[in-house]
Parts: structure tokens; C-alpha cells; sequence
């Protein structure tokens, strides 16, 4: 698979988690540790897709500021999405331990940033073609 290719698997996968972010705005429902981590998820693929799209190797890595990292080595503008870091610890840390998550997200706020970074990545693909 050509890494354009990939690209756009990636994207269409982070679709899909932004898609159950929009399906995860009642807290009573879906824990917060649970929305945390789809919209941990589409960051991530995004950005992955991102990077696949400018013909670079990616880190295998759920760290958010270390993929920001690599699309800003690459020049790109990803200031707008440096406060998409604190979605790392979705990953793991509140998955998968016994650590609770003590706040509350604000699910609308996060599902328009995790909307922006894919309509983001989504016209640079388009527009690198």
C-alpha cells in the first residue's frame, strides 16, 4: 500500500471514531475515560495520516505532542492542535489502570477541535493529489 494510500485508510478510520464522539455526547452513557479515548484515537490517525501524506514514517506511538512534533520538523502548521496533547493519556493511562479521570470534558468543545484537525488533514490530502 502506497503511503497515499495509507493516508486515506487512516482518515476514513479516524472517521469513524470522530462519527462515535458525535454518538458519545451523554456523560450519563459513555464515561468520559471511554470518549477520551475515540477522540485520542482520531487525533492520533489523523495525524498519522498526516504525516503518511507528506511520504514520512510516523513513530509507532499513541504521544499526540511527539506526532505534533514530527509534522512541525516537517514544516507544517500544527499550532492550532497543540492543545489536543492532554487527549496522550486517553490512550493508556485512563483505559487501561485503575487511575479515574477526575474532570469532565467538554464533549462539544472536543468533538469541534477533533472536527477541525481531520477537516485539516482532510484538505491537505486533497490538495496535495
Amino acid at each position: 500500500m502506497s503511503e497515499r494510500d495509507y493516508a486515506d485508510t487512516l482518515l476514513m478510520m479516524a472517521k469513524k471514531d470522530i462519527q462515535a464522539l458525535h454518538g458519545m455526547l451523554n456523560a450519563e452513557i459513555f464515561a468520559d475515560e471511554i470518549f477520551g479515548f475515540h477522540a485520542q484515537q482520531a487525533i492520533e490517525k489523523c495525524l498519522k495520516a498526516w504525516i503518511a501524506a507528506l511520504d514520512c514514517e510516523f513513530p509507532l506511538t499513541h504521544d499526540i505532542s511527539l506526532l505534533l512534533s514530527v509534522l512541525d520538523e516537517h514544516r507544517q502548521q500544527v499550532s492550532a492542535f497543540r492543545d489536543l496533547i492532554e487527549y496522550s493519556a486517553f490512550a493508556v493511562q485512563f483505559r487501561y489502570s485503575a487511575f479515574e479521570f477526575n474532570e469532565t470534558l467538554n464533549r462539544s468543545i472536543t468533538i469541534q477541535k477533533v472536527d477541525a484537525l481531520f477537516n485539516r488533514v482532510s484538505t491537505f490530502l486533497t490538495s496535495s493529489r
